[in-house]
């Protein structure tokens, strides 16, 4: 007798509301239920924006009764005003010009030194702080410059205005030579540029705003006090500088390694002004167009230019020698007169 066969289960019908039946979220969603699931997360994030900002904390004062004092910014605007000059040329010219120092940090051998006793007891009196310190203390305060055991807190160089610097030239001599330094950036180079410019009898020297070193800590030092007695007066456009000068009745020599015109076969008998540029693209082109003239200095050797201070000082030496040999030459037909 063959055996009976099973008789199959009836299987389970599916609950539509199971997690088999709901729609999945991925690639297997129908279409029909995206645009619902992208609208809901789009309100979502326009919920989300349009929910009021929660402003910043105020910070929070340590003393509340501070909260309606006014805040104290004289240190900082003192600071901000303040400049450092140091070594024994700058420091002692700036003490016999009797220019104003806030404080001076001296050396024992310094402070009692005759050449400096009389000017420092002269700034005590006059206001100034006087704090005698050590070698290690001046290294900190000049971040290890060559101090030379002195070093003043000053106010910050007073520039000239352009027509003031004009008409004191105009006013000390008949031929008046003024250096406009054209993109010089290096302090070296413009403090050696003052100190040579002083040094042969210039009237004042004109430097651009931008693009240029002005008169800081590092100028004042290499000048070696010359910044007491030069007038230095900073323009915004050197160009338009240039032509008030021309207007002034000033002739404008560009030094430049490519000119023609060799330096010692030009005839400086008029007020003068010497533009010198930088070292490393010289004068610009539209500089060049205000100057009446360039001037080369020949050089017979192979290097092909000269540093630019050393250039400057050069360039005056001649201007200055041509001066003086023609007061030479018309002495005599003065005196025949």
């Amino acid at each position: 007798m063959a055996p009976k066969k099973p008789t199959p289960k009836p299987r389970p019908q599916r609950n539509p509301k199971s997690a088999q039946d709901r729609p999945r979220q991925g690639r297997s969603q129908s279409k029909e239920s995206r645009p619902q699931a992208r609208d809901r997360r789009f309100a979502t994030r326009d919920q989300r924006s349009s929910r009021p900002k929660v402003a910043a904390a105020a910070p929070v004062l340590k003393d509340r009764a501070d909260h309606h004092q006014p805040l104290d910014l004289e240190p900082r605007q003192e600071e901000a005003n303040s400049d450092l000059i140091y070594g024994r040329h700058a420091v002692s010219a700036a003490l016999e010009s009797n220019r104003p120092l806030n404080r001076v940090w001296v050396n024992s051998r310094i402070r009692y030194d005759p050449r400096f006793l009389g000017l420092i007891d002269q700034a005590k009196a006059s206001g100034a702080v006087i704090d005698e310190v050590d070698t290690k203390r001046l290294n900190q305060i000049t971040e290890g410059a060559n101090h030379q055991g002195i070093a003043a807190q000053t106010a910050c160089y007073d520039y000239r205005d352009l027509e003031d610097l004009i008409d004191a030239a105009l006013g000390s001599t008949k031929m008046p030579v003024i250096v406009a330094a054209d993109g010089i950036t290096d302090p070296h180079n413009l403090g050696a540029i003052i100190r040579t410019t002083e040094a042969l009898g210039g009237q004042g020297m004109v430097i651009p705003q931008r693009r240029a070193a002005g008169i800081t800590s590092t100028v004042a030092k290499v000048a070696a006090g010359a910044l007491e007695h030069l007038p230095v007066a900073r323009v915004v456009n050197l160009r338009r500088a240039l032509d008030t000068l021309k207007e002034k009745g000033f002739w404008i020599y560009g030094l430049s390694s490519q000119a023609s015109q060799p330096l010692y076969r030009t005839r400086f008998d008029q007020p003068t002004v010497i533009v010198v540029g930088s070292e490393g693209q010289g004068l610009s082109l539209r500089v060049q167009q205000s100057c009446d003239g360039l001037v080369s200095i020949p050089l017979p050797g192979k290097v092909p230019s000269l540093n630019a201070s050393v250039a400057t000082g050069m360039a005056l030496y001649e201007i200055y020698r041509n001066q003086w040999t023609s007061q030479i030459q018309m002495s005599p037909w003065q005196n025949q007169i």
